[in-house]
């Protein structure tokens, strides 16, 4: 029933639709005798198919931070990804000039960065990844739910057919400063990883393999299997040499850089957990920074293992 009232396409239809389907299921359960159980399994699946049969589009009116989709294209040893997003935020809500399209040297790619943003809820964070392509060359990707105007993020809606799966490929002037510098109450922390170069282009590719995917086969982003954890977690595993199993943490991702500092994957400089966290805490900087075209660079400079 929540399926089909959340889901529902046509808005002043959703209560008719839930209460038709109650009715039906009381109806068939009180008809159905000892086949009862048969008759809520059959109303189920004839919901369930519906609710498959709802389909993501890239076409939609969006609000103008996820109007563009990144895709990219290779050329040898170069990449050109178009949609870069690089807004010039004057608020939270007030940007322009977001788009525009780069090229990069894989040969140049240095290392991948791990930003995660938490905003006082123990068990909920964001992670972003950033490639380091050297001389103040940084594109970071951000894995979103794509809203339409008006809307915002909801975990309850997370779980049905509301959100379209968007990756956000962008320069972390728009992404990071976002958050640092103009969104409250969020926290950002960034960590080196310790990635060797092979594993490090293979976490590129494999951003950029699914970034030509959604391209081609939009995608729902859901709260569990499809969010900005999940939707990549077994496909990052399987470039890593040594794959560790599957955490909770993953889910429940709020204490997801101390899943990465307890597995390895962080250069710590030999630091226990809560003092590489403060140390790597770049929200009050990040701000002295501002507007600066070396905002990547300023904000690196002298933390662990920059």
């Amino acid at each position: 029933m929540a399926a089909i009232y959340v889901d529902c396409r046509i808005l002043s239809l959703r209560v008719v639709f839930a209460a038709i389907y109650i009715v039906a299921l009381i109806f068939l359960v009180a008809k159905a005798g000892r086949h009862r159980a048969l008759c809520c399994l059959l109303c189920f699946c004839v919901v369930l198919g519906w609710w498959l049969s709802l389909k993501p589009s890239d076409d939609g009116n969006w609000r103008p931070d996820v109007a563009r989709t990144a895709w990219a294209e290779t050329a040898g040893d170069r990449i050109t990804v178009h949609n870069v997003r690089n807004c010039d935020y004057h608020s939270e809500t007030e940007y322009s000039d977001c788009w525009s399209d780069r090229t990069y040297n894989l040969s140049d790619l240095r290392a991948a960065d791990f930003f995660f943003v938490n905003w006082g809820v123990r068990w909920i964070g964001h992670p972003i990844v950033s490639f380091d392509f050297g001389d103040n060359q940084h594109l970071a990707f951000s894995i979103e739910a794509r809203y339409k105007p008006g809307q915002t993020y909801s975990a309850i809606l997370g779980f049905f057919r509301q959100y379209e799966l968007i990756f956000i490929a962008a320069d972390e002037r728009d992404v990071i400063r976002l958050r640092t510098n103009y969104r409250k109450d969020e926290e950002v922390y960034m960590y080196r990883t310790n990635a060797p170069p092979d594993v490090v282009r293979k976490f590129f590719l494999t951003y950029v393999t699914y970034l030509n995917h959604l391209r081609e086969h939009p995608e729902w982003y859901n709260a569990v299997t499809k969010n900005c954890t999940t939707t990549l977690d077994s496909k990052l595993s399987e470039d890593l040499p040594k794959p560790k199993a599957w955490s909770y943490k993953l889910l429940l991702n709020g204490t997801l850089d101390e899943l990465l500092y307890e597995r390895g994957r962080l250069v710590t400089d030999g630091l226990p957990f809560v003092e590489l966290k403060q140390r790597e805490h770049i929200n009050p900087f990040a701000r002295t920074v501002g507007q600066s075209p070396d905002f990547s660079a300023l904000i690196r400079a002298g933390r662990v293992g920059f």
